[in-house]
């Protein structure tokens, strides 16, 4: 199989499983309070730990917090008791293939995002960083990603939230109605970003 090939979510963990082993443990991310070794412990107890699963998704609402809170504990046990080395080589192996994560239709669904956004939390906490120029089906592949954290971004702004492809005209997403109506307009991928929650380090524009 060539790398042009393969899915999106296996050429974007092999790529920040690249960086990782280039920076070293104790390079900053745009996670804000993580090193690389954090966001490595963070991608092996996901993968692996299935019981985590819970945690991370619904660390955002007020039920989630302490499943959210015992998951980061997880995590931070493995970053204290293995090797960065380790660590990234299970990154880059992803989950044994026993578990239904390391089915290909289920990372094409939960691995997309979370490859491409984390890939890109370690690239733009760089100096120097410049954004990376996607082919069209990659954007495409992110648009369904972007419809998707709309929805959460669409609840921390007032009013009606409009994202907008900047890269194809007429194509854009509305959550809610009413006014203030905030308008984010970007590529897919800086788009993602935004909705995520990293917004210092989108290339988007806001009206």
């Amino acid at each position: 199989m060539t790398t042009s090939s393969r899915p999106l979510a296996a050429r974007e963990r092999a790529a920040l499983a690249d960086l990782l082993e280039e920076l070293g443990p104790d390079a900053p991310t745009c996670c804000e309070g993580w090193t690389t070794a954090h966001l490595a412990a963070h991608l092996v107890t996901r993968d692996r730990r299935p019981d985590t699963t819970p945690g991370y998704a619904l660390e955002s609402t007020r039920i989630g917090r302490p499943l959210a809170a015992w998951s980061h504990r997880a995590e931070d046990r493995l970053r204290a008791g293995t090797r960065y080395a380790d660590l990234v080589a299970r990154v880059r192996s992803g989950p044994p293939r026993w578990l239904p994560a390391a089915w290909p239709p289920v990372s094409a669904v939960v691995d997309t995002a979370e490859y491409v956004i984390h890939h890109e939390d370690v690239r733009r906490a760089r100096t120097g960083w410049t954004p990376r120029a996607l082919p069209r089906e990659v954007q495409d592949r992110l648009w369904g990603n972007v419809v998707l954290f709309g929805r959460l971004a669409a609840g921390r702004v007032p009013g009606a939230l409009v994202l907008r492809r900047s890269d194809v005209p007429g194509v854009e997403r509305r959550y809610g109605s009413g006014t203030p109506e905030t308008v984010v307009a970007g590529e897919p991928l800086e788009l993602l970003l935004w909705s995520s929650g990293r917004r210092d380090v989108a290339r988007v524009t806001t009206g």
